[in-house]
């Protein structure tokens, strides 16, 4: 059973920053790529950023040059650097999966439970 567990979340004030992890454990034939989305109150769940198996990074506009994914798989880990935070950063922050794991199809996306990021301004 594939499992996500994520961690760094908390309370910062805006133009802070905050790292998230997450780690996936189970029974994986391949990662194909890892990332995180987003929700806040009110609004749709949104990519924040993405990282394919080549470490090729993908970014919402808005989190551009503020936010840095890294992703370590012979770990299986994904982090979230996020720097100059916004009010509008606020949200749940859920770490995303898209895997082989035994026994399943080639491609399937797995979630974390979410992680609160609340930035004070």
């Amino acid at each position: 059973q594939v499992q996500l567990v994520e961690s760094g979340g908390g309370l910062v004030q805006a133009g802070g920053s905050l790292r998230l992890s997450c780690s996936v454990s189970g029974s994986i034939v391949s990662l194909n790529h890892m990332g995180w989305y987003r929700q806040a109150p009110g609004k749709q769940h949104e990519l924040v950023a993405l990282i394919n198996s080549a470490s090729i990074a993908t970014y919402a506009n808005s989190v551009k040059d503020r936010f840095t994914i890294s992703a370590d798989n012979a770990k299986k880990t994904v982090h979230l650097q996020m720097n100059s935070l916004k009010y509008e950063d606020t949200a749940v922050y859920y770490c995303n999966a898209n895997l082989w794991a035994t026994g399943s199809l080639p491609r399937n996306d797995y979630w974390g439970q979410g992680t609160q990021v609340t930035v004070s301004s």
